[in-house]
This record gives C-alpha cells, structure tokens and sequence, in this order.
C-alpha cells in the first residue's frame, strides 16, 4: 500500500516528506512506546503514535521507518519538522484514534511487523 493510500484512508494531512507518498509500506506498528518499536519494527513500517517528542524520531531513524502517523491530532513542533526533513521521514497526523486508525489499515491489507531476534 502507498503513503498516498494510507493517507487517504485515515484522512491524514501530511506535515514533511511529499517525496515518500508514492512509497511503499508493508507493515504497520502501533505504539506509543518505542521500546516496543524498537522490539517490533522495521523498515518498511509505518509507525502509529500518539507519542509526540524528539525520541519518536530517533526511534524511526534508528529502524529506518520511513513514515510516522500521529493520532488524536498531535502536532509534531518545528524541532520535530526539522528533525525529520533532515532524515527524509514522513510525517502524517490524523485526528483519529490509535484504535480506530490501526483498525483502518488492519482492514485495508496491512499487517503488523514481527519480533526481531
């Protein structure tokens, strides 16, 4: 499914990173703990996250996760824009829930990512 797809399903507004819509992604991950990203995660995933700070970004840009949706509204700050043009990461916000926006892309194709190790 394409960042576009996914975008307009969860009727997102995108933030940084028009270059990644035409992108692929296979998997989705939930989380609003990066340890557990970082446990469950990989390139290739779109990150769901209520979580907005600087350590969501780090996070993505450790695992190589091209994309970032933020739910329930949250609006990453100019640090946070800056941080991830620098690191060609896109960022998506819905208003939507966590639930309601996994739920989404759940019924649309995409799965959940796989235990590392």
């Amino acid at each position: 499914m394409t960042v576009n797809e996914i975008s307009a399903r969860v009727n997102a507004t995108l933030l940084t990173g028009a270059a990644h819509l035409d992108g692929e992604i296979s998997r989705a991950f939930g989380s609003d703990m990066m340890s557990d990203a970082l446990a469950y995660a990989d390139s290739h995933t779109i990150l769901l996250t209520g979580l907005c700070n600087l350590q969501v970004l780090r996070t993505a840009e450790m695992l190589d996760i091209p994309v970032i949706l933020f739910v329930r509204g949250k609006q990453p700050d100019a640090a946070m824009l800056e941080l991830a043009e620098e690191n060609d990461i896109c960022l998506l916000t819905t208003q939507l829930t966590m639930f309601n926006s996994c739920g989404i892309l759940y019924e649309a194709g995409l799965r959940g990512g796989q235990r590392h190790g």
